[in-house]
């Protein structure tokens, strides 16, 4: 079977969202040495992917009638969340953990993971984002609830984004009402980084554009994933009928 970078589900759906997950899984290609040299528990945590993103993406695309594309790579053996030209795009130490296949990867590695796995990846959503005008984009990532020797991070979901904020400031008013939730505006990261995936497929075209990121914990089971999909549906439809106004 021929390897590929990336899964799309529904492809023919022909709904304006367009579903996103760049972290979707902890696959190693075969071409590069198991687990990256990681022992299996280092796979299993959140350096390797986002732990329940695909599975939300996934239920998210099912509600709204929207493609959604999931890489079928770690991020830990190139970035797809990362331009080309970010110094962390393919990480040699995360969060304690160092990467073995990394440590010596050198720039024709590089060069060669981009070929392979990342620019196809960004090849295909690009694509899809273009199959329509009015493509609306919701990136969907999941984050741990504590790193390494840092305080617990208090919010069950963050809504991340730049100076784009159509979509993103009705979802947050939405979520904040919310009465269960606790919201983090670009929390627990920032929500620009130049050429990541939003940027380069949003921002750049004009296009509305919303980042979310879960507590792993949350969506830890197929059953959560669900119904956090289901959940967010009527909200991200809500917030667009904002946006549009």
């Amino acid at each position: 079977m021929t390897y590929t970078s990336y899964h799309i589900d529904g492809a023919r759906r022909n709904s304006r969202w367009l579903i996103t997950c760049d972290h979707a899984t902890n696959t190693v290609p075969p071409d590069l040495p198991a687990s990256l040299g990681l022992p299996p528990e280092d796979m299993a945590r959140h350096i390797a992917y986002d732990i329940g993103a695909a599975g939300v993406a996934r239920a998210l695309g099912a509600a709204l009638g929207a493609p959604v594309i999931c890489s079928d790579f770690s991020r830990l053996v190139i970035d797809p969340n990362r331009g080309e030209e970010d110094p962390t795009l393919l990480m040699r130490l995360y969060d304690g953990s160092v990467i073995p296949a990394n440590r010596h990867a050198d720039a024709a590695e590089k060069e060669r993971r981009l070929a392979a796995f990342h620019r196809p990846y960004h090849a295909a959503l690009e694509t899809l984002a273009a199959r329509r005008a009015d493509t609306v984009i919701v990136s969907v990532h999941s984050f741990t609830r504590q790193l390494r020797g840092r305080p617990v991070r208090p919010w069950h979901i963050g809504i991340l984004h730049a100076w784009d904020r159509r979509l993103s400031d009705p979802l947050i008013a939405l979520l904040d009402a919310e009465q269960d939730l606790a919201v983090g505006r670009n929390q627990p990261y920032p929500g620009h980084l130049p050429g990541d995936a939003v940027d380069r497929h949003g921002l750049q075209h004009g296009r509305q554009n919303t980042l979310i990121e879960l507590r792993n914990d949350l969506i830890a089971t197929p059953e959560t994933q669900t119904a956090w999909g289901a959940r967010l549906a009527p909200l991200l439809e809500q917030a667009l009928r904002h946006a549009d106004v």
